[in-house]
């Protein structure tokens, strides 16, 4: 499995996504700043991947922090608000930026250094625990699915888009190991193409059979009865069970509810976020319009054309089968069950 980030001192190593797949290159982040560059820049993406390089960008301020105990806490507080600016809709940031701050408090009377060795024991810890829950995730997401299965899935939600394993992609690859795998449709996911570029490298790197299609081929697809289910991830999950994720996954859901093919959200458990009731709450992050005008610097249309680009839309909850978590399948109806399952401990 690909690594898709570690911590060599002194530099938190990021594998770079915006080169990929023509090539594999990882930079080193020797700063909180390079760290947050690298998110708000794509090179770091995928929603639970996003909150672990936050927890290390943090830790990493932390050691090179060269001040005096008195100013510790406003320094630490700066550079947490610079990597909870970098992206608003993923919720695991949050998440894991709040498990930091819970070290912080209990390590208040330490010395500096020994305060920065403390965070990056969690972030290690926070990473190791999100390949463990990605790989319960793909255990228990493997069970919905038969013999023979063709599965469609848009932008990535495997290994790349957390620390190994992957949400959606783990499910797959767990159903792949159990030969259950005949065909995965992987839609490009316009426009920035994660579908293409990383989705389809990632399934043939691990000899998954994955074939390609343009976004608007997915409903095509679904007609000539080839998909048995679809399998996304999610960057927020409200109460209710609305969920937002990659934008054009709102409408493979209505796709695979007027063909009848189950639709499967795929996330653990910190991205669900109680405290939000429905997903008309969520706030969803909108990008330059230079990722829909050109790709890699080339212009395909007007330079100057208007753009609307939202990175995200919101699934409602009714067209969803089931929200599969590393502590199990969580099926409508959402509200109770969801709560039921996680409780206080995701009420943000």
């Amino acid at each position: 499995m690909i690594k898709t980030i570690a911590f060599e001192a002194p530099c938190v190593v990021i594998l770079d996504q915006n080169q990929l797949p023509q090539k594999v290159a990882y930079e080193n982040c020797a700063s909180a700043e390079q760290v947050a560059g690298a998110i708000r820049e794509l090179k770091v993406r995928g929603a639970p991947l996003i909150g672990v390089t936050a927890a290390f960008g943090l830790a990493l301020a932390m050691l090179n922090y060269d001040g005096s105990a008195q100013g510790i806490a406003a320094y630490y507080q700066e550079k947490r608000d610079l990597l909870a600016s970098t992206r608003p809709t993923a919720v695991n940031l949050f998440w894991a930026l709040r498990r930091m701050d819970e070290v912080m408090q209990g390590a208040q009377d330490l010395a500096p250094q020994l305060v920065g060795e403390k965070l990056l024991q969690a972030a290690r810890e926070l990473m190791e625990d999100d390949i463990r829950g990605n790989e319960a995730i793909g255990e228990y997401g493997q069970e919905l699915l038969g013999a023979g299965v063709r599965v469609m899935t848009i932008c990535n939600a495997g290994a790349l888009a957390t620390c190994g394993y992957g949400t959606a992609l783990g499910v797959i690859r767990s159903a792949a190991r159990r030969d259950k795998i005949v065909q995965v449709w992987a839609c490009e996911t316009r426009p920035v193409l994660q579908g293409a570029r990383l989705t389809v490298w990632e399934l043939m790197e691990d000899g998954i059979p994955v074939t390609l299609i343009s976004d608007n081929m997915a409903a095509s697809v679904m007609r000539r009865g080839e998909t048995d289910a679809v399998l996304v991830g999610a960057d927020r999950i409200a109460a209710n069970g609305d969920t937002a994720n990659k934008i054009g996954t709102y409408g493979l859901a209505v796709l695979a509810a007027y063909h009848r093919v189950p639709f499967y959200v795929v996330a653990p458990s910190s991205t669900i976020d109680l405290s939000l009731t429905t997903g008309e709450q969520i706030p969803i992050e909108e990008r330059h319009g230079d990722e829909v005008r050109q790709f890699r610097g080339v212009y395909f249309t007007v330079p100057d054309a208007p753009v609307f680009n939202p990175a995200f839309d919101v699934t409602p909850h009714e067209l969803i089968t089931a929200i599969i978590t590393e502590k199990g399948i969580i099926r409508p109806p959402f509200n109770d069950n969801l709560a039921l399952a996680f409780g206080d401990a995701n009420k943000k």
